[in-house]
């Protein structure tokens, strides 16, 4: 399923299960309800999430630092023959293609939440952690179980518990509904690995025309559940 679709249908969905349940909808539920819509995805570096937290404009300037930077350790590090092996590394990183460079990005940015953000919040330490694994992990793999949708459930409530319940239920449930979605795909998902268990209603490809029109019947229905769940405060 796409991107957007998973936006839609994961924020609608985890939104209206609260106005259901009668928990105040704030701005940090929806927040991570948005964030926990796309979560999943975070193992492909081309996903909707992964491409607007790095962008294409940010790929490109990394791009241009690394040459430069290859040439001034070449010139200006003294520790041979280490400098030439760093910078030809270096050079070769900056030609590496956009999604490659993505998983760079991805791994470099874990790297420092684990030994520098720990200072800041003790979680960043299991933040950094997992995103430097989610560098290594196959599209659908890890992130699309239930393991990956307890983890970020669990994370969420035990930074946010002071401060009500709809965070973290609004964040699970999103993330839940992104793997329920993808279960409607003939790939489907495998959400207790190692089991062999694949969960998948074979009823759409992602990307072609038929595709489109479950992803638009789902968010068609979203709407009619939000509709459903805050008409009331209109009425």
């Amino acid at each position: 399923m796409m991107g957007r679709s998973h936006l839609i249908i994961g924020t609608g969905v985890s939104l209206s299960v609260l106005q259901l349940l009668g928990m105040p909808v704030t701005a940090p539920a929806v927040t991570v309800a948005l964030i926990g819509s796309l979560l999943p995805d975070i193992d492909e570096p081309n996903s909707l999430l992964v491409s607007k937290a790095l962008p294409s404009s940010l790929i490109r300037l990394l791009q241009t630092i690394l040459l430069p930077a290859a040439v001034f350790v070449y010139f200006y590090i003294p520790s041979k023959p280490w400098n030439l092996l760093l910078a030809v590394l270096i050079g070769l990183v900056s030609f590496l293609p956009s999604r490659s460079l993505r998983k760079v990005l991805m791994f470099v940015i874990g790297l420092g939440l684990v030994f520098y953000g720990h200072a800041f919040a003790p979680w960043n330490l299991i933040g950094g952690s997992l995103l430097m694994l989610c560098t290594t992990l196959t599209h659908r793999g890890l992130t699309h179980t239930l393991y990956g949708t307890a983890v970020w459930t669990g994370l969420l409530y035990s930074t946010t518990q002071q401060q009500g319940p709809e965070i973290w239920v609004a964040g699970g449930t999103a993330y839940a509904i992104h793997l329920l979605a993808d279960s409607l795909t003939n790939r489907g998902i495998r959400p207790l690995p190692p089991l062999k268990l694949r969960i998948r209603a074979n009823l759409m490809s992602t990307g072609t025309k038929h595709g489109a029109v479950v992803e638009n019947v789902c968010v068609v229905l979203t709407f009619i559940l939000a509709w459903f769940a805050f008409s009331p405060l209109f009425l």
